[in-house]
């Protein structure tokens, strides 16, 4: 029973953290990794500054749709 338990726990874990990198609620804490095993000049940019580069960088590209 034990070991089903884990199996299931262990699941859901990965399935939780596979659904928010597709729907990309977990970028900031990926970008925060990337900042840790690249240091730089550059500092790191707070939750909420991170939050409008991404929007910048999303609407600032031509949308040919329509």
């Amino acid at each position: 029973m034990r070991k089903a338990a884990k199996t299931t726990s262990r699941f859901l874990r990965r399935f939780w953290r596979g659904l928010r990198e597709w729907c990309g609620d977990a970028a900031y804490e990926s970008y925060l990794r990337s900042r840790r095993r690249q240091p730089g000049s550059c500092r790191t940019l707070t939750p909420a500054e991170f939050y409008v580069e991404q929007l910048n960088r999303r609407y600032s590209r031509p949308n040919r749709c329509c």
